[in-house]
């Protein structure tokens, strides 16, 4: 009996596990039943796709590029739809074929043909490359009509960088061009969007500074292709994200009036808000049309910006290193104020010139102007009373001026090349040159000539800083994506405001004294006078021989011989807000030539807009009013009443 209970017992238990194990046995084929299921009848399209020839492809869509925006919101680099197709040699089957049935539908020169033809073998065959684009809407049209024939071809619509002030900002904001092999060499990790043949990147300038804020992110689409490479269908996309709009310090009317007020001359002006180190213009001319570049230029288009003796493709700017002339007298008389050198009513006399051993350095004023004080030193701009000063003050102490008041420093701007210039001292000529500093060169230096270079931007945080008493630091961008970008206030100079004060009414003098060197292009406004500094630096040297039978004027000169024109002004006097450089290359004298132009700079910016004729001589109103006339300016912009926007 006990045995049979045993039997019993042990049976049960078996049946039990029998159970537990069945039931799990089953659960697993019921799920793997489900998923059978889905995998063989929900997914199969899906699958029979990836079985039919790796027919889904994953195609990257490049974002749309950040907006370029002036001060008020204008935009001044943006975006215009691009019809173009591309061609995928992986999908197209015989690419030459398909390339001269599409040399049928749209214009293809033999050349292009070519080019795309071997861009297509150099590229991974699953990549799409840009056969034509810019094309009109018929030609685009008539190649998606023919689509059926063309294996391999897909008609899209995207974005092409656009600039529709043309040249008024080309230096500044730069252009972009296709992603070159060099480019891609400068960069360790490339975003897979640069592997998009013919992708746009910024190539100079604010574009390719700020690139990684403009580029933006790419989004992703997954197509459909049958076996004859042709797209059905989209199956799904994500958009990626655009670029930051930034928002730049420039304003664009001022740009635009600056741009045409330089005109053809080859010369460069930089407008600063004293306040703040704001660049409100900065304009390089001649210019050219950075669309050129975006669209393809040509190779005769090429030749002839390269080949022109005014440089249009050079931003002076920032780029151009000039003496700076008399206009760095400024920074040789604060050097001296600030050593103790040399007294607010000390006077030195000059005839004409100073000797240096054997050698005699020359007043711009042969006859010479006596007896020059401090203020008059500026304001006749006498030479002789710099070459005095600077033997006294010593060439290292000029040099620690010029640094402290922006030359011979490099500014960080987000733009292309932009010049340190150079403050020279002891030290560098040994390095430079192997050879020791000498009391001539200290001379030279003292007004602005020999080694020292400084580029229009420098020269207009120079005159910021003499304006403000502060380390006025120039600044491009102003927003990214509506986020300001903080300022931190400028800290003092660090300079005596009695030197100040010596230098700005020096400078004072020489636009509203009858003697001053600027008269001609004062501002009669009691409420915007200016003060300024003029400048004119040789680029050849003037022989013993022909001083002896009279200096050869300028316009007597090749124009690649003439001196620089050069000028320096901020306003107003008494409560300073816009500092304005001008260089005129090559322009003769900084008083007849650069003067008025930053004279008409400066008020358009004081007036924000044309400025009344009242601000001007009135012997020069009927001149200046035929030149505004006369200038290419923007229309103003209007509200739906037509009033003038503000």
């Amino acid at each position: 009996m006990r045995r049979m209970r045993e039997n019993g017992e042990a049976i049960r238990r078996m049946s039990r596990r029998g159970m537990i194990l069945g039931g799990v046995q089953t659960a697993i084929v019921g799920v793997l039943a489900v998923r059978f299921r889905h995998l063989q009848i929900d997914r199969a399209d899906n699958f029979r796709l990836l079985a039919d020839e790796n027919s889904i492809k994953i195609r990257l869509i490049p974002p749309a590029r950040g907006l370029l925006q002036d001060r008020n919101g204008r935009v001044i680099a943006g975006n215009e739809q691009n019809f173009r197709v591309t061609i995928t040699r992986e999908d197209a089957g015989d690419v030459e074929t398909i390339m001269h049935r599409l040399s049928r539908l749209i214009p293809m020169t033999a050349e292009s043909m070519s080019k795309t033809l071997r861009e297509i073998e150099r590229r991974s065959p699953t990549l799409p490359i840009i056969v034509a684009d810019r094309l009109s809407w018929e030609d685009f049209s008539r190649v998606a009509v023919n689509a059926p024939a063309l294996p391999g071809v897909t008609t899209e619509v995207g974005l092409s960088r656009v600039y529709p002030q043309d040249g008024d900002f080309a230096h500044v904001l730069g252009y972009v061009g296709p992603v070159s092999d060099y480019d891609l060499s400068k960069i360790a990790s490339p975003d897979p969007l640069l592997q998009i043949p013919k992708f746009q990147i910024g190539k100079v300038g604010v574009e390719a500074k700020l690139e990684d804020n403009l580029r933006g992110k790419a989004g992703t689409r997954r197509i459909e292709v049958n076996a004859h490479g042709r797209v059905i269908r989209e199956l799904d996309r994500k958009e990626g994200d655009p670029g930051a709009t930034v928002r730049l310090t420039l304003d664009y009317r001022l740009q635009n009036y600056t741009q045409a007020r330089l005109g053809e001359d080859s010369a460069a002006a930089v407008v600063i808000d004293v306040t703040n180190g704001d660049i409100l213009a900065i304009s390089s001319s001649p210019t050219f049309d950075p669309n050129m570049f975006v669209r393809g230029i040509s190779g005769d288009e090429y030749r002839q910006l390269m080949e022109h003796d005014h440089r249009p493709l050079a931003d002076k700017t920032v780029q151009g290193a000039y003496p700076p002339g008399s206009t760095f007298k400024i920074v040789t008389l604060l050097a001296g104020l600030e050593a103790g050198v040399i007294g607010m009513d000390e006077t030195v006399y000059c005839r004409g010139y100073t000797e240096l051993g054997k050698r005699r350095f020359h007043c711009w004023k042969r006859s010479g102007h006596g007896r020059v004080g401090l203020t008059e030193s500026l304001e006749h701009s006498c030479d002789v009373f710099y070459y005095e000063l600077a033997q006294r003050v010593g060439i290292d102490r000029i040099a620690d001026m010029a640094r402290k008041m922006g030359i011979g420093v490099h500014h960080d701007l987000p733009m292309s090349a932009v010049s340190e210039g150079l403050a020279p001292d002891k030290d560098w000529k040994v390095k430079k040159y192997g050879k020791e500093w000498r009391i001539g060169d200290t001379l030279n230096a003292s007004i602005g000539q020999g080694f020292v270079l400084a580029s229009p931007l420098q020269l207009a945080v120079m005159t910021a800083r003499v304006a403000s008493g502060r380390a006025i630091a120039p600044r491009l961008v102003r927003q990214v994506n509506g986020q300001d970008i903080p300022i931190a206030e400028a800290a003092p100079l660090g300079i005596k405001e009695s030197s100040l004060r010596a230098v700005r009414r020096g400078m004072f003098n020489v636009i509203n004294s009858k003697k001053g060197t600027a008269y001609a292009s004062r501002i009669v406004d009691d409420t915007m006078r200016m003060a300024g500094k003029t400048g004119t630096s040789q680029v050849r040297n003037i022989t013993a021989a022909e001083r002896a039978r009279g200096v050869i004027s300028n316009d007597d000169l090749p124009w690649n011989r003439r001196d620089h024109a050069l000028f320096v002004c901020f306003a107003p006097v008494d409560s300073p807000r816009i500092a304005v450089s001008v260089v005129v290359e090559h322009g003769g004298g900084g008083s007849a030539v650069a003067a008025p132009i930053a004279r008409d700079i400066l008020l358009q910016a004081l007036h924000d807009g044309t400025p009344p004729l009242s601000a001007y001589p009135e012997s020069q109103r009927t001149r200046i009013e035929n030149q505004q006339k006369a200038l290419k300016l923007l229309p103003p912009e209007t509200d739906d009443t037509g009033k003038i926007r503000a």
